[in-house]
């Protein structure tokens, strides 16, 4: 989005929208599948659920839900949007495939140009394989995690074949301090669990899930969202899942609740700059590239849209399980 919009020429307050609202759905896209996001696997463990059970009961009422957030947020944004597109628009195709994928060099041959579209395509259907390839190892009991391991590594020799640059960049780049901080989360919310929360949280929210469904899916999707804005949707979704595996309820039903703490914590959590360990890289990226979002412009898009739309997606969720398992 940076290097479309810097070819766009577009000033930095007109870029805010466009920021701001790919940062949200890019996160809030991690729902409707199981493998979107690393929380969802450690959870997906611990409820024992398969990616397939997730997708059959989860990939309507999240895409439905995504839909709604991206027409809202459309109008939200309108008046915000540029009208035109000024004169001066570089070719962004042309840019965006140059050498190192650097906005502003100089533009290249149409041979080159072609030869690199193809590349990307090839990257990308081999990303769409992988995907495959998760489901049927889940399919066939084979662990998820060999397979993204062996498939990350083929990728990374082969951008290294291609583009003739050392592997070991990767581990330059890489944000430490944010998954420290992620780390660090995971530890505080393990031992607030050790020392009573999780038992607290279920004294609370038994009486009310066992009154239904509908009642517990969002007392709990809105509880992991609460969560998530205070302490990050990492460690959120994880102590909301524990308390879930203590309250001694049906398949069914532990399942559907946890879909709803998913929402919480791709949806919910989205409401601050700070709920996610995706938008802290986000603002990371956005620091390097001088690019000043303040919270005042990230709240007066996120306070409109996340509240509703997790609404909404819950809503959706408990009536496509009804739909379903009936």
């Amino acid at each position: 989005l940076i290097l479309l919009l810097k070819n766009m020429r577009l000033k930095p307050p007109q870029q805010i929208p466009y920021l701001i609202s790919g940062a949200l759905i890019a996160t809030a896209s991690s729902a409707p599948i199981g493998v979107s996001n690393l929380v969802n696997l450690i959870a997906l463990k611990i409820v024992d659920m398969s990616l397939w059970m997730h997708t059959l009961m989860m990939f309507v009422p999240a895409t439905l839900g995504l839909l709604f957030m991206s027409c809202l947020m459309f109008v939200i944004v309108k008046k915000r949007l540029p009208e035109t597109l000024p004169n001066s628009l570089i070719n962004v195709e042309e840019s965006f495939f140059t050498q190192n994928f650097h906005p502003l060099k100089a533009s290249i041959s149409l041979e080159t140009k072609h030869k690199r579209s193809k590349f990307m395509f090839k990257i990308l259907f081999f990303v769409l394989v992988v995907r495959g390839m998760l489901f049927f190892a889940s399919y066939v009991n084979i662990p998820i995690e060999i397979v993204a391991a062996i498939s990350s590594l083929i990728l990374l020799l082969w951008r290294g074949y291609y583009l003739k640059s050392n592997p070991i960049d990767i581990l330059k780049k890489t944000p430490w301090h944010i998954l420290l901080f992620a780390f660090s989360m995971y530890v505080i919310i393990y031992g607030l669990h050790n020392v009573g929360l999780t038992a607290l949280l279920v004294e609370w929210c038994e009486p009310i899930v066992q009154q239904g469904l509908f009642q517990a899916s969002f007392i709990m999707g809105g509880l992991v969202s609460i969560l998530s804005n205070l302490f990050n949707n990492h460690p959120a979704l994880m102590i909301g899942t524990i308390t879930l595996t203590e309250m001694g309820l049906d398949p069914i039903t532990l399942k559907t609740i946890y879909l709803a703490n998913i929402i919480g914590s791709d949806m919910g959590s989205l409401l601050l700059p700070i709920g996610t360990l995706a938008s802290l890289i986000w603002m990371d990226i956005l620091r390097e590239n001088k690019i000043k979002i303040t919270w005042k412009d990230y709240l007066s898009i996120s306070i409109k849209v996340i509240p509703i739309t997790t609404i909404v997606t819950l809503t959706l969720l408990y009536f496509w399980v009804q739909i379903v398992f009936n």
